[in-house]
């Protein structure tokens, strides 16, 4: 691992692996406090990054869609709680019979630490003690999969900040494709708190292209000297306008306000992840979402809360207008 200057590191930079014991006694108090103490100190600095791809090549690289499967996909889900184990479950039931998936989960956890050995994963015991977990290096490393969906720990600023995205987004984009050839990588687009300052649709609004794409995806594309598509599944687009237009209507069904997809301020509820399933469903499989059940089990084979027809139509409708109109995606309208 080479030292990167202005860079929290385990190690010294003679390079040696000896643990730096500052370094080491901070992560042992806490990744917060490390943050805090280490950005007070200027000591946290992004590394040097590959510019962004160019604009006009990144559009290029995603000029022809892709093809949809021929059979049915496994997928391994690399992220967090805004993954969680109810939306790949209720992906599961909308693609049907064949499909397959497994998942490492943490506490907001960054893609750095799910590649790093040395990295803490905050709540991994509890995260991943369910059936479908599989450690995430040996299961990309194992050429399984068909799909491999990753996201980025949010504060996505945060991220970009002080967790290089790209880099790992690129390292494991590149592990998987070494192992099977044939894989598809994606990069799930989330969100954030429902009351950032900024205004939530706001960020929204402006965050795929400054942050997601701008210094997450076409950096890591841009590590290679001939790319290859990392495909966007826009949850955070689509979660925006549905917002727009359940409040617009005064409510559909159920789902009244923003807050009727959430459960506390961030996560989402069984609506909020059937959506987001839906959007999962219309990219990995590049088929239209319309006509699909909305009375769906949570991972646990508890019923899920039903959205009723109303708001499983408007949802199913919204999903395929946002991926069709996003060429990132791969989706032919």
């Amino acid at each position: 691992m080479p030292f990167c200057p202005g860079k929290f590191n385990l190690y010294w930079q003679d390079g040696h692996k000896k643990r730096n014991p500052m370094i080491a006694r901070l992560k042992r108090q806490g990744s917060a406090l490390l943050l805090l103490l280490l950005g007070a100190c200027g000591m946290v600095s992004r590394c040097s990054l590959p510019e962004p791809l160019d604009k006009a090549a990144f559009d290029a690289l995603y000029a022809q869609p892709a093809s949809p499967p021929d059979r049915p996909l496994r997928v391994f889900h690399l992220g967090h709680s805004l993954v969680g184990r109810d939306m790949p479950a209720m992906l599961a039931q909308l693609a049907g019979a064949g499909h397959a998936y497994e998942s490492q989960l943490g506490w907001g956890t960054f893609l750095k630490a799910h590649w790093e050995p040395d990295e803490p994963i905050n709540g991994f015991e509890t995260e991943n003690d369910h059936p479908r977990y599989r450690d995430a290096h040996e299961a990309v490393n194992s050429g399984d999969y068909d799909a491999l969906v990753l996201t980025e720990g949010v504060e996505i600023r945060d991220a970009i900040k002080y967790f290089d995205p790209a880099r790992y987004l690129h390292e494991w984009a590149s592990a998987a494709r070494a192992a099977n050839p044939e894989i598809s990588v994606y990069l799930y687009e989330t969100w954030h708190e429902l009351d950032d300052p900024e205004g939530w649709l706001e960020r929204i609004d402006r965050d795929l292209e400054r942050y997601w794409e701008g210094e997450i995806l076409r950096r890591a594309l841009n590590y290679e000297e001939a790319p290859q598509p990392i495909y966007l599944i826009p949850a955070g687009q689509v979660m925006a306008r549905f917002v727009r237009d359940v409040e617009k209507r005064g409510g559909v069904g159920p789902i009244g306000t923003r807050a009727d997809l959430f459960s506390d301020n961030i996560h989402f509820n069984d609506f909020g992840a059937y959506l987001v399933a839906l959007t999962h469903y219309a990219v990995l499989y590049r088929q239209d979402p319309r006509g699909l059940p909305h009375r769906l089990t949570r991972a646990d084979g508890s019923p899920a809360r039903d959205p009723g027809p109303d708001a499983a139509r408007l949802m199913q409708q919204i999903v395929w207008d946002v991926v069709t109109q996003n060429r990132q995606t791969g989706v032919s309208p």
